[in-house]
């Protein structure tokens, strides 16, 4: 009885020092493994740093000082002052609101183009791949030459879009003067841009659709609309509330198309700031007021209101999700 109850305790004691050494030289290259892979992305890291989160948390430790662009070393402590500045500017309101208008102006047009052109290119049609890069020529165009190129077309007295204007009996428009003609040009610029980029990211998500879906739906006698409206959009759901959030992104982050639209360089946003954006605010109060305190404040409300615009879309998204199930 104590002979045999004795035996699996002592092959277990003569079992472990074999044991041990094999799982040190396992833990030992795990981590010669984990070492290569670290050296891998530590560039990365390294870059993002030095060039994202530093200027990030800088950004926000100049938003609570009192700093001149010309004597960055006497900043002093104000707090919240600068944002609550921000608040009682009516400049900032009315940026904030150009920037609305603008971005809702050129987003829900250039994603509905974006979508319709994606579904028409999703057909087996002659030239398929030439209409697609075709349609990613003006997102490689520079915002700088699109900029000139359509500020010259929307000219008051020599564009073109006048002159057609005049040829059907119309009245032409001040686009650089009037408030909602310069931020309806502006927007053409932008929906100009982006709308092939968007959508090749349609076509890329319509071909990941199975064709088993609109084989099921022509059985059942749809039409190509109902097709679109019934399996295209909730097929694309995801795809549609990804470019919704990025084109929200870069409605807020506009700079480029108001600064170089009135042809003069200016970062007021017209005569009577009727086009500037949050973007040209922040420019004008960093580098031509050299209040780079407020300059800060701004780009962080700025950061701000995209995060809120973000999650209301990821709680939209959710929602669906679980209504859906």
């Amino acid at each position: 009885m104590t002979l045999a109850s004795d035996t699996p305790r002592t092959a277990a004691v003569v079992q472990t020092p074999a044991v041990a050494p094999r799982q040190a030289r396992r833990r030992r290259s795990k981590l010669t493994r984990n070492r290569w892979g670290y050296t891998y992305v530590a560039p990365f890291f390294v870059l993002f740093l030095c060039f994202s989160l530093y200027p990030f948390l800088y950004t926000a430790w100049v938003s609570l000082h009192d700093t001149n662009l010309s004597n960055i070393a006497g900043a002093q402590w104000v707090g919240l002052e600068n944002y609550r500045k921000l608040l009682h500017n009516e400049f900032f309101w009315n940026a904030a609101k150009n920037t609305l208008t603008i971005g809702l102006i050129s987003t829900i047009p250039q994603l509905c183009m974006a979508l319709g052109l994606a579904h028409l290119l999703n057909y087996r049609l002659r030239g398929r791949t030439f209409f697609r890069t075709a349609m990613l020529m003006p997102y490689a165009t520079s915002i700088a030459a699109a900029t000139l190129v359509f500020a010259q077309l929307f000219g008051r007295d020599y564009g073109l879009i006048n002159t057609v204007l005049q040829a059907v009996g119309l009245h032409p428009v001040d686009w650089q003067n009037g408030s909602w003609a310069s931020q309806v040009a502006i927007s053409t610029i932008v929906t100009w841009r982006w709308t092939g980029y968007n959508a090749l990211i349609y076509l890329a998500g319509l071909q990941a659709i199975p064709q088993d879906l609109y084989e099921a739906a022509t059985i059942d006698g749809a039409s190509r609309w109902q097709q679109f409206i019934h399996v295209t959009i909730p097929s694309l759901r995801p795809t549609i509330l990804f470019t919704v959030v990025v084109s929200t992104i870069g409605a807020v982050q506009l700079f480029g198309e108001p600064l170089l639209f009135g042809g003069n360089g200016t970062t007021t946003g017209g005569s009577s700031h009727q086009y500037q954006t949050l973007g040209l605010l922040m420019y004008n109060q960093g580098w031509t007021n050299f209040h780079l305190g407020q300059a800060a404040a701004t780009a962080w409300a700025m950061f701000l209101i995209v995060l809120t615009v973000v999650a209301v879309y990821a709680v939209i998204g959710r929602l669906r999700a679980r209504a859906e199930r």
